[in-house]
């Protein structure tokens, strides 16, 4: 599965699975256009909002995924 934002005609994406209440993020992707814009941010802060509201935790195993969780303390609680 994945998680997607279209940007300009182009997608951001975080591929994920789900266990339980705990979401995996194994990595995310955006197309070169996208890179260094913000696209992957604004995709990562969409998924952090909707975990809390469905009330999921997350476990981010990429790099990308891993720091900008670490960046954005204020989301710790939806961290697995």
């Amino acid at each position: 599965f994945r998680f997607e934002l279209i940007v300009n005609g182009q997608t951001v994406f975080a591929r994920y699975w789900r266990d339980g209440d705990k979401v995996t993020i194994p990595y995310v992707e955006a197309p070169p256009a996208l890179r260094g814009t913000g696209a992957a941010a604004d995709l990562m802060e969409g998924i952090a909002t909707m975990a809390r509201r469905e009330g999921f935790k997350i476990v981010p195993q990429c790099s990308y995924a891993a720091g900008w969780m670490q960046r954005h303390k204020e989301y710790n609680d939806i961290l697995a």
